[in-house]
């Protein structure tokens, strides 16, 4: 089997993975053809369907794990594969062939652990103890961050998580002005939306609430629901940072403004190409 990590240009492709996109399109000519993404474990490759278009439509779906036979070809800069041919493989259950975490999920969800005990404040700790439940932790493990952007792979969502929770951390250490403990918790918090948003892999589609309202407003949803141990001060205050993570104008707090960089500075860690 090839793994997409391991595709070169002009190379034979002949293996098993999950159709996370499928849009049917035409070329300028008129003639249909189908734009796919493709995924496993590895990663993720665009592959087009050329040929045998209507034959082949009819086999599978979007999110249907499928044998693939086909070559590797370079497109405007990026890989992609010509499909010769595909099948759909009912014997392989999709969800395993999701782009994977690299690092050890128990390892980072220790840490997660390690970071919510640093907050003292009590209706802030039991806000964040609640608001990352059983079932949030679970789908953690199993959502991307961002399904098209940083950290889009099962188990992203938690990798950014702590990631942006530890710089503020130590942000927070090196200046003591901000308020250490309303930092962190918008911090583990700010993303607990993608729980409501996305359902687990390969194709990381959006719920029916996550299409129209987003993670940001779906997590302050949840926050709001499980923020019964905190005063109006403390709860305005926290979900403000959470809603400004995106738009730094909108912050208008430090720790607001600490959060939308912290989030941006950990998105850019983990996508910015670096030198060999």
């Amino acid at each position: 089997m090839s793994a997409i990590a391991q595709l070169a240009e002009e190379r034979v492709v002949e293996g098993t993975y999950a159709v996370a996109r499928k849009r049917r399109l035409r070329t300028r000519g008129g003639a249909p053809y189908l734009a796919l993404e493709l995924v496993d474990s590895s990663g993720r490759i665009e592959a087009r369907v050329w040929n045998d278009v209507e034959l082949l439509d009819g086999r599978f779906g979007e999110g249907d794990a499928v044998r693939v036979l086909g070559r590797v070809e370079k497109f405007r800069d990026r890989l992609q594969v010509d499909v010769r041919t595909l099948e759909a493989a009912p014997e392989t259950d999709p969800a395993s062939l999701a782009p994977a975490l690299r690092r050890d999920a128990d390892e980072l969800d220790g840490f997660l652990d390690f970071l919510a005990s640093e907050i003292a404040h009590a209706g802030l700790r039991a806000t964040v103890d609640r608001a990352l439940g059983d079932e949030q932790r679970a789908l953690m493990r199993r959502l991307p961050a961002a399904p098209d952007g940083h950290h889009g792979y099962a188990g992203g969502l938690l990798e950014h998580t702590v990631g942006v929770a530890t710089i503020c951390r130590e942000l927070a250490q090196l200046h003591p002005r901000l308020r250490a403990d309303l930092l962190l918790s918008a911090a583990l918090l700010h993303d607990v939306g993608r729980t409501r948003e996305l359902v687990p892999g390969p194709a990381f589609a959006p719920t029916s609430e996550g299409k129209l309202l987003g993670h940001v407003h779906l997590g302050l949803r949840l926050v709001e629901e499980r923020a019964g141990a905190l005063d109006v001060a403390a709860r305005t205050e926290l979900l403000h940072a959470i809603a400004s993570h995106h738009d730094a104008r909108a912050a208008r707090t430090a720790e607001a403004a600490v959060l939308y960089h912290a989030n941006q500075l950990d998105a850019v860690a983990a996508t910015k190409p670096v030198s060999n």
